[in-house]
């Protein structure tokens, strides 16, 4: 595992991006993991190191999250920016195209790139998001999106996390104290606040009422191969629209996670198998 930055041109100036790598670089695929939305690209670790057996395997962290920079205009926190990022962090790997497994916000910035006259995707992952998003999901996160919470302890933010995140599913004391470590940015008074920007809400909540948001036009111009994952208790991606992307655009395989909400968290070894499966499959 490797702890590299680039230098992505961003709205007014150029901002760093963190990224974790496993494997090598010279392998024959490479696989981008980009996280949800307050999250980052540490989530993939266990995933990341078995996709390393085949392939090269990078996970950033999106701008305004773990140990990227944050951006000085709020406004600019968008999926399009995200995506502008992620076609220079391929270009900067240099290669022809990429494996991609998106979680949540990761999963429609891979939507947006696949759905591109020049689509950087060979094969696509979708963790638990679609074209469709529910009103009502959406005003779940804006309701603790932007916090400013402040944790006496790493233990007291591993608190909150297993609260707001519960939906992950069944983790074990090891996997949420690695998310608690890589969620947690220390003050200089010793406390910790969650590592991204609260700003991230800004875009977020502003403007027009939250209300469903539909991209299915977005979903009918992609072709390649993808797989959905859908946890059976999300209240993101509904049944409906599931069962929906496999009748349209790309006609997606669809693989329901038992007892898990929203995100499936891709840290148990069925779910990691999985993904390792369909990636190698030869596609026909």
């Amino acid at each position: 595992m490797n702890l590299e930055t680039l230098e992505v041109e961003g709205p007014d100036r150029r901002y760093r991006m963190s990224y974790t790598t496993f494997g090598q670089a010279n392998a024959d695929r490479t696989v981008i993991c980009v996280h949800g939305l307050t999250r980052n690209g540490r989530d993939f670790d266990a995933l990341a190191r078995v996709l390393a057996e085949d392939a090269f395997v990078v996970c950033p962290d999106v701008v305004g999250r773990g140990r990227s920079d944050w951006l000085d205009d709020p406004a600019a926190y968008s999926v399009t920016t995200y995506a502008g990022h992620m076609v220079q962090l391929i270009r900067h790997l240099g290669v022809a195209d990429v494996d991609w497994v998106g979680t949540s916000m990761g999963g429609l910035i891979g939507m947006g790139l696949a759905s591109m006259d020049a689509n950087p995707i060979r094969k696509m992952v979708l963790n638990d998001v679609g074209p469709f998003i529910p009103k009502a999901a959406l005003e779940r996160i804006g309701a603790y999106l932007g916090l400013a919470l402040t944790f006496e302890s790493l233990a007291d933010l591993e608190a909150h996390l297993r609260v707001i995140h519960a939906p992950f599913g069944p983790l074990s004391d090891a996997e949420w104290a690695h998310l608690a470590a890589h969620s947690a940015k220390q003050q200089q008074d010793g406390s910790f606040v969650l590592s991204y920007d609260p700003k991230i809400a800004e875009p977020f909540k502003s403007g027009d009422p939250i209300a469903d948001l539909d991209l299915w036009a977005l979903w009918d111009l992609i072709a390649c191969p993808t797989l959905v994952i859908r946890g059976a208790e999300s209240d993101l991606l509904l049944p409906a629209v599931a069962e929906d992307m496999t009748q349209r655009g790309p006609k997606a395989e669809l693989c329901t996670i038992e007892g898990v909400g929203h995100a499936p968290a891709l840290m148990d070894p069925e779910q990691i198998d999985v993904i390792r499966g369909w990636f190698i499959a030869e596609t026909f």
